[in-house]
């Protein structure tokens, strides 16, 4: 899939699946501006992938549970380019835990800040970008924490209220922005690991997601996939 030219926004990509979208999109001639929490990261990542090319890579700092950092964010953002094909909301910080009174408040409000709060300004400040492209596409990596009656996953519950926020969020910007021709999709994935083999009776890879954010982003402009739900064949996996 050729993506040439493509410029392309990653939250939280300075690890795991941010840092693989980030990769999978620069791979295929796209530019994009990557943004994490620690700028540091986001730096050496960016320049992991102006080493490869084809495409090129930007590191911008982003604390999603911090609104003065997202406007920070998308100011300088729109100091370097122009438009925005695609905005990927990835950036989410994972709390793991049944127990709902094992995480403390602060962590608890930062959870729900950054997943909830962060993904609302973020897609609200970078709106501006999207709507001057071509081909606006705005994609949401939620989890199946998000889902209704969802309950296999070993996520703390303030994981659970952020994404089912960031899936409200998703479902009427969907319904609101599609007259005006940007594409909303939205992938629930399930508990999934970074490294694995691809095979029905192994865990969901993270390799395996990224390639149905590939896959849609790149259908015609007549395509409105919007949502990928994904089938959870085996248990959660301790840690996750």
């Amino acid at each position: 899939m050729n993506l040439d030219g493509l410029r392309v926004a990653v939250t939280g990509a300075a690890r795991d699946t941010g840092r693989l979208l980030a990769e999978s999109f620069a791979q295929r001639g796209a530019r994009v501006f990557l943004s994490a929490r620690d700028l540091s990261a986001a730096e050496r990542v960016a320049d992991a992938i102006n080493q490869w090319g084809p495409g090129r890579a930007e590191a911008f700092s982003c604390d999603l549970a911090v609104p003065d950092s997202v406007r920070a964010f998308a100011t300088a953002l729109a100091g370097r380019t122009d438009h925005l094909d695609v905005l990927v909301n990835n950036g989410a910080p994972y709390v793991h835990g049944d127990d709902l009174g094992e995480v403390s408040d602060d962590e608890i409000g930062g959870v729900i800040a950054a997943g909830g709060t962060g993904t609302v300004l973020v897609t609200k400040h970078l709106l501006p970008l999207l709507r001057a492209s071509a081909r606006p596409d705005i994609v949401n990596m939620i989890s199946a924490c998000g889902e209704v009656g969802h309950r296999r996953s070993g996520a703390h519950p303030a994981f659970y209220a952020a994404k089912h926020a960031h899936a409200g969020l998703a479902e009427i910007l969907s319904y609101r922005l599609r007259p005006a021709g940007i594409r909303v999709i939205s992938l629930f994935p399930p508990d999934f690991v970074q490294q694995g083999a691809r095979q029905a009776d192994h865990d969901l890879t993270a390799r395996s997601v990224v390639d149905c954010v590939l896959f849609a982003v790149g259908q015609p402009r007549d395509c409105f996939i919007r949502e990928f739900h994904f089938e959870q064949v085996r248990p959660p996996s301790p840690g996750l």
